[in-house]
């Protein structure tokens, strides 16, 4: 890969991946407060892997992301708060910051699931237009930015996975599912739309946690 394409943490893609989505889906806490921060990146939804970072593994990898640039601290206010700089740092667009959020939140997925899972940060019209933009991810002359998978067994789509942490090692989806038939995308649809109200809550709570606070 180009040396424009960063190599990042498991950690430090969480907390990079959680500045933008909170950016988006709770713009009145952002930037973020360390508390905010750890707390979003620590969440029981929309995760996978699900981790219990402490504050101190917070803040060195906020400062291995500083470094690089992808993230910068604001002042200006009581509490120190922190911000991101994806799409400059990287020079992609809104939508495919999207896409690169979701991935470095929840792993490996298909461009249905990609869709569906970006509705709160940015609202594909179809499929076509996600694989548009992971193809343009893919295809960059700087060093592609995600990757698309050989197709698992029993799998009617391919899967893609970002390379912010290098090479991706091909594993089957958590808890060994597999998309082989309409109900099983209607659970994969459920499941995504679950998680989405389960973080809004988890976001409004922070949300009063921050005003409190202020």
């Amino acid at each position: 890969m180009a040396e424009l394409v960063p190599h990042l943490s498991l950690l430090e893609t969480r907390v990079l991946g959680t500045l933008v989505e909170k950016q988006r889906t709770v713009p009145d806490t952002y930037p973020l407060s360390l508390n905010t921060l750890l707390a979003g990146c620590n969440q029981k939804t929309s995760r996978n892997p699900v981790m219990e970072a402490n504050e101190a593994e917070i803040l060195q990898a906020i400062d291995a992301l500083k470094e690089l640039g992808l993230v910068c601290e604001v002042s200006g206010s009581r509490v120190v708060r922190f911000a991101h700089d994806l799409e400059k740092v990287l020079g992609v667009p809104r939508q495919a910051s999207a896409l690169l959020t979701v991935l470095l939140l929840r792993g490996p997925q298909t461009a249905g699931e990609l869709r569906l899972n970006c509705e709160r940060l940015h609202k594909f019209a179809d499929i076509s237009s996600v694989e548009a933009f992971l193809d343009e991810l893919a295809c960059r002359t700087e060093g592609g930015l995600v990757v698309e998978l050989p197709r698992l067994p029993g799998s009617r789509e391919n899967r893609w996975a970002h390379l912010l942490s290098g090479p991706v090692s091909i594993e089957a989806p958590a808890g060994g599912r597999s998309v082989v038939g309409g109900s099983s995308q209607e659970m994969e649809q459920l499941r995504a739309r679950v998680d989405a109200l389960e973080s809004e809550v988890s976001e409004l709570r922070a949300m009063l946690v921050e005003q409190a606070n202020r």
